[in-house]
């Protein structure tokens, strides 16, 4: 069965932002089915993922989360649940005040994460004390929080990513 995607865009972004245009239009290129749910109507990352809980939970067949900013920590914390093939993290909101899960875990192998040295969002340092305690493939991009100067490279690697499933 066809493997689907589920998009989690960040916090002030929307589902169908330039990152995950350009994710997706490698994802379907590879045959997968993209879903790409609009979390806008709020700010707290625990309705988030029991929204994300819920629809991906009726999804048929393997799941790959993909998620930016909160939308990468909304991913992990539902990937406990949801039990991906793959999680692909980009700039994930690991270890911010506020949030309740402050040591997350993937359950997934693989995980990759790309991350900007310049984020002013999500300091840098956070991604890579995850990768380090999680053994996570870390990717550090020239780049802000947005990533979008390297959408080309990015594409690179999720393409990559989806080889791998």
């Amino acid at each position: 069965m066809q493997p689907t995607i589920f998009f989690a865009h960040g916090k002030e972004s929307g589902p169908w932002g330039s990152k995950i245009q350009a994710l997706a239009s490698v994802a379907r290129e590879k045959g997968f089915r993209v879903e790409s749910p609009d979390f806008s109507e709020t700010f707290d990352p625990e309705t988030r993922i029991r929204k994300l809980l819920y629809l991906a939970g009726q999804a048929e067949g393997p799941l790959v989360l993909v998620g930016s900013s909160m939308g990468g920590y909304v991913s992990t914390i539902a990937a406990d649940q949801l039990h991906p093939i793959g999680l692909f993290l980009m700039a994930p909101a690991f270890y911010l005040p506020g949030y309740a899960h402050q040591n997350p875990l993937p359950v997934t192998n693989p995980t990759v994460i790309i991350h900007g040295w310049n984020d002013e969002v999500v300091p840098v340092d956070h991604a890579i004390l995850f990768a380090r305690r999680n053994r996570t493939e870390l990717h550090l991009l020239e780049s802000d929080h947005s990533l979008t100067s390297h959408l080309p490279f990015l594409q690179v690697l999720f393409g990559n990513f989806l080889d791998r499933l």
